[in-house]
């Protein structure tokens, strides 16, 4: 048994010393994954702490052997993330793809030249609906038909989001670079 599982079964018969333990090994990225769903630090706190009542409170369905803590904790801020968002904003969010849309992108963009802090900000800044997509599809790895269903929104209208979302990133990207 791991030191961690050890720690985590402690945290499920309510030591505090190991849930704060727990909590102080995974607090800077478990905060990290909320700033990337919601716009301000007190959002991301507000959703973070949802997060962890849920986890705590979850830690006996959490299954060692199906997987490691850090990825099932960290869907569960995923997950609240979204449903902070859910009480924040309407469909309206989300703009419906249209036919004319053009679905290629050029991915050779300055990007390996900026810090993580920058490209946390410049997604953070980016419209909510699109912000949302992005990450469920670029940094968690859904698919766009698992998002729909995630978000109630149809399949074209996550690859829309997506593309859009890419397409102000790279705008924003290129033109930090161009001004410097």
């Amino acid at each position: 048994m791991t030191d961690e599982y050890l720690l985590l079964q402690k945290c499920m018969k309510g030591d505090l010393s190991a849930q704060y333990q727990i909590y102080d090994t995974y607090k800077s990225m478990w905060f990290t994954i909320a700033l990337r769903y919601l716009k301000s630090r007190d959002d991301a706190s507000d959703a973070l702490q949802n997060a962890l009542i849920k986890i705590y409170g979850k830690l006996n369905l959490f299954k060692p052997e199906t997987g490691q803590f850090k990825s099932w904790s960290s869907k569960i801020v995923v997950n609240e993330c979204i449903m902070y968002q859910r009480k924040y904003w309407k469909k309206a969010a989300f703009q419906e793809i249209t036919d004319d849309m053009n679905w290629t992108t050029d991915e050779e963009t300055p990007i390996s030249r900026m810090t993580t802090q920058e490209m946390v900000t410049q997604v953070q800044n980016l419209p909510d609906g699109y912000r949302l997509v992005f990450n469920l599809y670029s940094i968690e790895g859904y698919s766009h038909k698992e998002i729909g269903e995630m978000l109630d929104i149809s399949e074209g209208t996550s690859k829309s989001q997506l593309f859009k979302a890419r397409k102000i990133l790279k705008g924003k990207i290129e033109s930090m670079f161009n001004n410097v």
